[in-house]
């Protein structure tokens, strides 16, 4: 009786378990040609048409825009960041700082810049509000329709603003449109890898959501936005960790069109050690889960349904995610203690699927890098060192999912979210 027993379960077993490690091939595998062909049309449909990317698009109107940088802790960068900003090669803008709590000198910098220039207009909070209460106070001062919003130490490209504009002046559903945010510190190895990662990841997704229907989240170092359509949506939401995950989907869930304009350029900083880059990817996480969580009851409305490609997505790499750590998990178990034979992990040698994916992986590098060559030319020369993204990244990105789940859901999501200076890199002496 026992051995017919086993002979029943074992095969329905070992089928769980080839399920399993299908899913975990698969899933990377096919996302990764749907980005690729995704973005390879977009490419081919909106892009491939502009000569001279470098002159802005002749415009009809030129509606006022406010330029909005939140401030936190900013002395190093917000000089240079302002700076860049007056050279917009659009007629009618003004700037509007946000210093939120600022316990360096980032108030006194910016004081003393906006006696040189009136365009400036300087917010001071005495206390950290977080960076959507200070977007949210910027809306609400400013007279213009569009708000460009972005971080402090990015150094906005002179034609950002036009070519994001043609967008809003097109259609009058336009709610957002996010730029095509660049990595300026590339000596470090985690700086070159982050060149490739924006291309391969950033660049490559949005350009195949935009394609497929709608976008994950706009880049929340660069992102334009309609006035009115914010207004309609109730603003930022200020007790969220990523507040451009949530008013992406929150101003979607609510009809309004979200665009990607990889011809407006940012320069940006990134985290260039293990602990920054891990506190910022995991921030990242917790706020795809809590927004996730949080939009998760609008999933059953027919209304919403062109979120659906967008919510099932985060949820499958969720799963990949802890399906993943589980693999290297048990079979880290397996190596030092004997298991039973339905649980038996193998070492995670590479073998030939590895291998697949490891050349998947550097195509989708190539394609994207391709891409964006055009407008970055000095991307080529980090595509060596893109061979350590599978290594480090996935790993890193896995084990934030992971964490992220437990953590947000310990999380009062009631409580306002604050920020701390990011990690902007290694410093030069």
């Amino acid at each position: 009786m026992n051995e017919l027993l086993a002979t029943s379960v074992l095969p329905t077993t070992y089928s769980v378990k080839s399920f399993l490690f299908d899913f975990i091939f698969y899933y990377p595998f096919f996302m990764s040609y749907l980005w690729m062909s995704g973005a390879v049309f977009y490419y081919i449909r909106f892009e491939r048409h502009y000569v001279n990317r470098t002159t802005p698009p002749e415009l009809e109107t030129h509606p006022g825009v406010a330029l909005v940088i939140p401030c936190h802790n900013e002395e190093d960068n917000v000089i240079e960041t302002v700076t860049q900003l007056f050279k917009q090669n659009y007629p009618d803008f003004e700037i509007i700082a946000i210093n939120d709590g600022s316990t360096d000198r980032t108030q006194e910098i910016l004081a003393d810049l906006a006696r040189q220039d009136k365009r400036l207009r300087v917010i001071h909070q005495v206390k950290n509000q977080g960076k959507a209460s200070g977007l949210n106070l910027a809306a609400l001062l400013t007279d213009k329709e569009f708000l460009f919003c972005i971080d402090g130490d990015c150094l906005l490209d002179e034609n950002a603003v036009a070519w994001m504009m043609q967008h809003f002046i097109s259609s009058p559903r336009v709610g957002a449109v996010t730029g095509n945010p660049r990595i300026r510190n590339r000596s470090s190895l985690l700086g070159k890898i982050q060149v490739g990662e924006f291309s391969s990841i950033i660049g490559l997704i949005k350009r195949s959501q935009r394609v497929y229907g709608r976008l994950f989240t706009v880049s929340g170092v660069i992102a334009a936005f309609r006035k009115s359509a914010l207004h309609d949506i109730g603003y930022w939401s200020t007790e969220m960790l990523t507040d451009d995950i949530d008013v992406s989907w929150k101003m979607q869930l609510a009809h309004w069109d979200i665009r990607f304009e990889p011809k407006a350029l940012c320069w940006i900083l990134m985290p260039e050690t293990l602990s920054g880059l891990w506190k910022q990817r995991l921030r990242w996480a917790m706020g795809g889960v809590q927004t996730w969580m949080k939009y998760f009851p609008t999933m059953f409305i027919w209304k919403k349904r062109r979120m659906w490609m967008v919510f099932l997505e985060f949820l499958t790499s969720l799963i990949w995610s802890y399906f993943i750590a589980a693999v290297i998990f048990l079979s880290l178990i397996c190596m030092v203690l004997p298991v039973p034979e339905f649980l038996y992990v193998p070492p995670p040698y590479p073998g030939w699927n590895g291998v697949v994916l490891g050349f998947t992986c550097m195509l989708q590098i190539s394609v994207s890098m391709y891409l964006d060559s055009k407008y970055d030319r000095g991307l080529w020369k980090i595509y060596f060192w893109m061979i350590w993204y599978p290594l480090i990244y996935w790993v890193l990105n896995v084990m934030t999912m992971v964490v992220a789940v437990p953590k947000t859901l310990m999380r009062n999501n009631k409580q306002h979210a604050t920020w701390v200076s990011p990690d902007r890199g290694l410093k030069k002496l």
